[in-house]
């Protein structure tokens, strides 16, 4: 592939290792992100009627934020660290260098199409890569707005981007990259990884799962449903860390229900397709996906479609079988199954029935129960009494784990992904121990002791 060529040459020239040249670059890139705003939030409502609130919150101000962090750090984060040196090592200085890798492959998602391109983008050029960036053919109207702003701040040898279908992403992943970063789908996430190991290609896989959201019998029904509500229609639905079901106490079933409900007219109004606050079903294949969910399901609340439109309305669910097609995957829509549990082991059945989900959630006032969940089960990350707010904080790493995916990223996680650590000890030669040299005359017991000089 010619372009990857050409960015193998530019990254010989070692231009993208001077931390300078990369804050360079990365200020353009914040000024005509800025100028752009408005046409960003335009191009994300003609995809799918994304709010411009949505937009600005979880998209450009998101980016914006992570290109704050990232310029005023980027010095500190990219000079050598030095470490300790151990005894066997001394006299010496021990560091660890950061790298770039090289040449990256970035396949962005149509969920969030501009934050889920362009952070991980920021990361990379922050540690001094090269990129390629496929956007999602599922958002046109972003994907063309993304090609032009990297058009305008980068030539394409250090950045390109590289619109298509799935041919186009096929042509991609048969190419030998030094990094590959992928955000989407578990099962497309599988072919991104057979195809990475044939080149033993390092990767991040930012992919999915059955999130559950759980409520016991302490929480507060009322904020509780909330904070459920927002997180969950957000997006309508359609954010890789929303809550995919509850898992609520008998008990307080009945009063979630009736508040889960109570918030949804008051966020969206009695008629909520007419609301300017909630977005629509990406396209047709995903639309009807989710219709065809609900098929033979007890709806509480909702489902109301409109073909044309992509509509499906924000939707609550009664008590779905194990085996349904609600539960056996992921929904990625406004979809919202409601399940009681008695017990413990009620809760551990469902959560261990799925691979291990991106995030979790507990509204409970109990902080023993908190922390039980947070320490039996494995999962990306989570919140107590509250959802997807996880991802907001740079500080903290945001990533999946097993089946929800392979490594972290955001802050200075994303500048530590797409740096190779590598470990360096200078040795000084005015001492010389003979210790470790042959022949080997020490007794054995002085050496079944050398480790307390490591």
């Amino acid at each position: 592939m010619d372009i990857l060529r050409k960015q193998r040459d530019y990254f010989f020239t070692q231009q993208t290792k001077d931390v300078s040249f990369r804050k360079r670059t990365l200020k353009r890139l914040q000024k005509e992100i800025i100028s752009r705003e408005d046409d960003i939030c335009d191009a994300l409502y003609k995809d799918f009627k994304k709010p411009k609130f949505e937009t600005l919150a979880a998209e450009t101000q998101f980016v914006l934020a992570e290109l704050k962090q990232a310029l005023k750090h980027i010095y500190v984060w990219a000079r050598p660290e030095r470490k300790t040196a151990t005894l066997m090592n001394w006299p010496s200085s021990d560091w660890i260098y950061k790298e770039p890798y090289g040449a990256v492959l970035i396949i962005a998602p149509w969920n969030y199409p501009f934050q889920l391109a362009i952070a991980p983008l920021i990361g990379a050029i922050t540690a001094g890569n090269t990129v390629v960036l496929k956007p999602s053919e599922a958002t046109p109207n972003t994907a063309a707005i993304i090609s032009e702003i990297i058009s305008a701040v980068f030539e394409p040898e250090h950045v390109a981007v590289i619109e298509g279908g799935v041919d186009v992403s096929q042509e991609l992943l048969a190419q030998k990259w030094d990094y590959i970063f992928f955000t989407g789908s578990t099962k497309v996430g599988q072919i991104v990884y057979e195809s990475a190991a044939k080149h033993l290609t390092p990767v991040t896989l930012e992919l999915g799962g059955k999130n559950p959201c759980i409520v016991d019998q302490t929480a507060s029904i009322s904020l509780s449903a909330k904070r459920i509500v927002w997180g969950k229609f957000l997006n309508a639905g359609q954010t890789c860390i929303a809550t995919d079901y509850i898992l609520v106490h008998k008990d307080v079933k009945a009063k979630l229900i009736e508040a889960l409900i109570q918030n949804i007219t008051r966020c969206y109004g009695e008629h909520i397709e007419t609301s300017q606050d909630f977005s629509r079903t990406v396209n047709q294949g995903h639309y009807q996906r989710l219709k065809d969910m609900l098929e033979g399901e007890e709806i509480l609340f909702g489902g109301q479609t409109n073909d044309e439109d992509n509509y499906l309305s924000p939707t609550l669910v009664n008590e779905p079988t194990l085996d349904s097609k609600l539960m056996y995957g992921e929904i990625f829509g406004p979809i919202l199954p409601i399940i009681a549990y008695e017990s413990e082991n009620d809760i551990r059945k469902h959560i261990m029935n799925y691979g291990k989900p991106l995030a979790t959630y507990v509204f409970s006032n109990r902080k023993k129960f908190q922390e039980k969940i947070i320490n039996t089960y494995s999962f990306g990350g989570g919140a107590i009494n509250d959802t997807v707010i996880q991802i907001t904080n740079k500080k903290l790493p945001f990533g999946g784990v097993g089946s929800s995916g392979i490594g972290a990223y955001h802050g200075k996680t994303s500048f530590d992904i797409f740096s190779h650590h590598k470990a360096i000890i200078k040795k000084a030669n005015w001492m010389d121990a003979p210790l470790r040299y042959p022949p080997y005359n020490l007794p054995m017991k002085f050496v079944k002791k050398v480790k307390h000089l490591f």
